[in-house]
């Protein structure tokens, strides 16, 4: 496996520089990915909570006799 590569770039020399990730930075990439895919599992999962909320309550108004273009009326 190659060692991810990091560029920095001088605003004041104008001077970009790329070379290998250290250790500090490894372990912060690892730590960055695994924070990324929790914050997504957990937008996944509150979509889904959230779906299926609106189901129900679509089904709960069809169940007191609404149309289905009144409740898309309601709730959309």
């Amino acid at each position: 496996m190659t060692t991810p590569k990091i560029t920095i770039y001088d605003a004041i020399t104008k001077q970009t520089v790329t070379r290998d990730m250290n250790s500090v930075e490894l372990a912060q990439l690892e730590a960055d990915k695994v924070a990324y895919e929790a914050q997504a599992k957990a937008e996944s999962d509150a979509k889904a909570a959230n779906d299926a909320k609106v189901l129900s309550a679509k089904n709960k108004l069809k169940a007191l006799g609404l149309t289905d273009a009144e409740v898309t009326a309601l709730v959309g």
